[in-house]
């Protein structure tokens, strides 16, 4: 395996908050890099996060993005000793600078969401608050044994309903087991996790990482639009109120689909018993 760093990787003596680095061929892994902070999220990491998830959105080489994080720990949420102020709103009161803060973080998600590459949460320890949330807005879930998880907001006088936490979650592992989990500010382990389906597996910390890039070949085995397409559109499903709706909107993406090069490519790789090759086209 060879990996590549990003070119704006920081330095020895200021490293980059957020590294991407190349694992494998298509495939970006995104590293959250405060490690003695338990990756802890403060302005310069946020505001990197938002720097990179808007240049992989772009990047058309990358077809699977891996998000986790440094150390012992995927994302401890908020930096409790200080976040820092977002950038533009320092003249503001305090309540606008609050706002502002929260917005800055809050819009990872969407942002998360509205990349045309799938994302794969690798979890290694700790994943608390905000860190719990960029899980939650993640398209697939590993965690390493370690991992442990919280909507660690109402532990300290806070709703638990944040970052997108009350609206993912209940869709993730039902209403009842949200509820709970929400309300209680409880932290689970990488087993229950994996028992209420909010990972898909618990594998060694050690091979988190390797077994996350065997996932993003599985669905690098597939075009890049179906797999833009699949994506948006399976959340945009969770938003439609009605089945037909829904199945309306696929009818529409299925045929755009088979428009493409890629969808003829495809068939005649399966027919003649190849591996296929995607332009994206």
């Amino acid at each position: 395996m060879t990996t590549t760093e990003s070119t704006d990787a920081g330095s020895a003596d200021h490293p980059a908050e957020v590294v991407v680095s190349t694992p494998a061929p298509g495939v970006r892994q995104i590293t959250l890099n405060r490690p003695s902070k338990l990756n802890a999220m403060n302005v310069a990491l946020v505001d990197r996060l938002h720097t990179v998830l808007a240049s992989i959105a772009t990047d058309h080489d990358c077809r699977v993005v891996i998000l986790t994080g440094a150390g012992r720990g995927f994302c401890a949420g908020l930096d409790l000793t200080g976040y820092g102020t977002v950038p533009g709103h320092e003249a503001q009161g305090p309540i606008q600078r609050g706002f502002a803060t929260q917005q800055h973080i809050a819009a990872l998600i969407p942002r998360l969401r509205g990349l045309p590459q799938p994302v794969i949460a690798a979890v290694n320890g700790p994943a608390a608050g905000g860190g719990f949330a960029l899980v939650l807005g993640s398209d697939i879930r590993l965690a390493g044994a370690s991992a442990r998880f919280n909507a660690a907001f109402v532990r300290i006088g806070l709703s638990a309903c944040d970052i997108g936490t009350s609206w993912l979650l209940p869709r993730l592992v039902g209403a009842g087991r949200a509820h709970e989990l929400m309300l209680t500010g409880r932290i689970f382990d990488a087993e229950e996790a994996a028992r209420i389906g909010l990972v898909i597996e618990v594998v060694p910390d050690d091979v988190l990482v390797e077994r996350a890039l065997e996932e993003a070949a599985l669905v690098m085995r597939n075009t890049p639009m179906g797999i833009h397409m699949t994506k948006e559109v399976m959340w945009s499903a969770l938003e439609i109120p009605g089945q037909q709706a829904a199945i309306d909107l696929e009818n529409r993406t299925q045929i755009m689909v088979s428009q493409t090069a890629d969808h003829l490519e495809a068939l005649q790789a399966f027919h003649e018993r190849r591996p296929p090759t995607y332009l994206d086209t």
